[in-house]
């Protein structure tokens, strides 16, 4: 099957999540914490707590005001990392200009950094060390991949953007030890863009602009994979012109239905894992 189904993978993984946490009779909890109006957060945080409630996670959900200082933020963190109910902590980006993001997640206890943005969880992905909580689009992306039976193996992947969220840890976990991906990250000013997409026996759009990877950037028979959420005209689309580049992969994620549903399936799993190591199960 061309299309690699993104929800209908999370769905088993959330099952998976749901089936474990009732063996054990636990009530893991994810606080949520969420400054200003801004829409998009609202419906991502929306979405999440919905799968919470629907695998057997407690959510504590905090909405802040635009003009919370960051003395407050700080506080409210320190008030969730003590309380022994909760497993994890999301700071819903982005945040306004006068919060230093950096600082917020830093002060996010080691263990409940179920977003997998705390410095010494990023330090020890580039070590080599997947001990500690990883970036859950980046893993989710990894998790699809691998249910898919798609090796990664001495293969070719291109990375189109570097951010901090996707681009670079996603790049740590695939060239791994074991997983053996020769990577490549290409972005902004990188010079014959389309030409090094078209090396690539794996394409991995998450640019952030819509449908920015054309059909004439894509070697034909490549596994393509869009991380793009953008909308346009009222309708979601992602990073990658899906129409035209079908024709010519060999597998292709949708949006919406791709990355998307993996994204919050390993917040949530990443919530139960940090469950089991706080109550050494």
């Amino acid at each position: 099957m061309k299309i690699i189904d993104g929800k209908a993978c999370a769905d088993l993984i959330l099952e998976e999540v749901k089936a474990e946490i009732a063996r054990f009779n636990a009530r893991p909890g994810l606080a949520f914490i969420l400054v200003g109006d801004q829409p998009a957060s609202e419906t991502y945080v929306k979405r999440k707590i919905a799968a919470c409630e629907n695998v057997g996670i407690a959510s504590f959900d905090c909405r802040l005001s635009e003009g919370v200082s960051e003395a407050e933020l700080l506080a409210k963190i320190d008030e969730f990392n003590q309380e022994s109910d909760i497993d994890g902590i999301i700071v819903q980006q982005p945040l306004p200009s006068h919060i230093c993001t950096t600082k917020l997640i830093a002060a996010i206890d080691v263990l409940k950094d179920v977003d997998g943005f705390h410095p010494l969880n990023v330090g020890r992905l580039l070590l080599g060390d997947e001990s500690g909580m990883i970036s859950c689009t980046p893993l989710g992306i990894i998790k699809l991949l691998e249910r898919s039976k798609i090796s990664v193996s001495g293969k070719e992947v291109v990375i189109v953007g570097r951010s901090n969220i996707v681009g670079k840890p996603l790049a740590a976990l695939l060239m791994q030890k074991g997983r053996d991906a020769t990577v490549t990250v290409v972005h902004s000013k990188t010079k014959n863009l389309a030409e090094v997409c078209k090396r690539a026996d794996i394409l991995i759009a998450a640019i952030g602009k819509p449908k920015f990877i054309t059909d004439q950037m894509v070697k034909e028979g490549a596994v393509v994979i869009d991380v793009g959420i953008n909308r346009v005209d009222g309708k979601l689309v992602g990073d990658v012109d899906f129409e035209k580049v079908e024709k010519i992969a060999s597998k292709i994620t949708p949006v919406p239905g791709g990355v998307g549903p993996m994204t919050i399936a390993t917040l949530l799993n990443n919530t139960w894992q940090s469950y089991k190591r706080r109550h050494s199960l």
